[in-house]
């Protein structure tokens, strides 16, 4: 029978979760309530299957102590912290099909958290009072599915119950196939590999994602809009993936500009920290992305913009800045633990990077080569330059096959770590990389 896992603040929210706990039964799951409150639960309240001084102290934590200091922000952090590791243990033992929470914003971080921890896939719903706003603290970059609650969470009422109805039968419809689908014997799938992709790079992205294909392998492919990068991090990091083909790299350039679509300071590690193969490229690094025009910051209005749309403005990166793009992607991929290569196309790194195209900058360019040059000397990283665009199709072709090589490579029986053929970082002309 599918299981569905009730994260809530008994303290508070007591009589919703009886309610909850009554429909989801009805609806023929079986229920783990725990309970996430700090302060004692009301004497008719439901009875928690894990108990509130349980979840704290499954984070080393006491509750008494967590209630006597009398600090709602530490007691919040404290109960997320545990409930976390209860639903990954419950994960574990394969009581948990799907997990379903009703908060306001103190139980909506607590669930948040819990859930994002969960793999990818399994269902994962919060009700929200904060769901009609930012999203981004409670979805992160995993698949959390989230609903507004419209009232507050405050008893059930002719509006509550038709939207906590929609939620019991949303989570026990996904726990069922959850269910089914873990228990179901599936033939060995393809390797999985991660690629990174922009509207500026999608030729590129699409010739070596075929390439790949007819390879042996399923490519996830990610947009790179902040979001994705964090995604494909998580993926890399999680063990899903066989390898990583970075060819968009965009996003390192929003984080150190200051541009809307960053994935943070993290991006360009997980594959590395995890050994993972991965071959990179600086596709999109010749831009910062911004909203509509009138949103770009005044200090930026001099520099090279380009409405892409009417709702992003993009901006070109100068030599400065891919000066110090070059340094950071080669500090970063120096520090892996698996095999990585970067293929640096000579003809330009995007599709308005190209000759005649409106972010036409080979001095930029080959500065931000020539910085990764420096920061990749005496490290394991292969560099190679290519004689093409970023989009030619013999890049992307070339691209994909070095993967595939780094991939397919022998371990080292004593490091674990693979070592595929190398090749010397020149510049090749396209013919060259068809050859590959």
């Amino acid at each position: 029978m599918a299981t569905v896992v009730l994260i809530g603040t008994l303290d508070t929210k007591g009589a919703e979760y009886a309610w909850l706990s009554a429909r989801l039964r009805e609806s023929g799951c079986d229920v783990v309530l725990v309970d996430a409150g700090v302060l004692p639960p009301p004497q008719d309240g439901p009875g928690s299957d894990v108990d509130a001084a349980a979840v704290a102290r499954r984070a080393g934590h006491d509750l008494d102590a967590l209630r006597a200091a009398g600090d709602r922000g530490a007691a919040v952090t404290a109960m997320a912290e545990g409930v976390e590791l209860v639903v990954g243990d419950l994960h574990r033992e394969g009581r948990l099909h799907a997990v379903l929470a009703v908060a306001g914003s103190g139980g909506s971080f607590i669930a948040a958290r819990a859930m994002q921890a969960l793999p990818v896939g399994v269902p994962k719903l919060l009700v929200s009072t904060m769901a009609s706003g930012d999203v981004a603290p409670y979805v992160g970059s995993s698949d959390v599915t989230m609903m507004y609650s419209v009232v507050d969470v405050a008893g059930i009422n002719s509006v509550s119950s038709l939207i906590l109805g929609n939620a019991v039968a949303a989570a026990a419809g996904m726990a069922a196939h959850h269910e089914r689908s873990v228990n179901r014997s599936h033939p060995e799938g393809r390797p999985l590999i991660g690629a990174s992709m922009f509207g500026v790079t999608t030729p590129a992205v699409d010739a070596a994602r075929r390439r790949l294909d007819e390879l042996g392998y399923e490519v996830l492919v990610f947009h790179a809009t902040g979001a994705g990068g964090r995604a494909l991090e998580k993926l890399a990091a999680g063990g899903f993936l066989a390898g990583v083909l970075d060819l968009t790299t965009t996003e390192l350039a929003d984080e150190l500009v200051g541009g809307v679509l960053s994935a943070g300071p993290d991006r360009l590690t997980a594959a590395g920290r995890a050994g993972l193969p991965q071959v990179v490229a600086p596709g999109a690094l010749d831009m910062v992305n911004f909203g509509a025009r009138e949103t770009v910051p005044e200090r930026f209005a001099e520099r090279r913009l380009l409405v892409h749309n009417p709702t992003v403005t993009l901006m070109r990166t100068t030599v400065g800045e891919m000066t110090e793009l070059g340094t950071l992607m080669g500090r970063k991929l120096a520090a892996a633990q698996g095999p990585a290569a970067v293929l640096w196309p000579l003809g330009g790194v995007s599709a308005v990077d190209a000759p005649g195209g409106p972010f036409q900058d080979p001095e930029a360019d080959a500065a931000g080569l020539s910085s990764l040059r420096t920061a990749l000397k005496g490290s394991a990283v292969e560099l190679r330059e290519v004689d093409a665009h970023l989009n030619d199709p013999a890049f992307a072709v070339a691209a994909a096959d070095r993967l595939h090589q780094l991939i397919s490579a022998p371990a080292d029986p004593d490091t674990g770590v693979r070592s595929g053929p190398t090749s010397d970082s020149t510049s090749e002309p396209a013919r060259r990389a068809r050859a590959m």
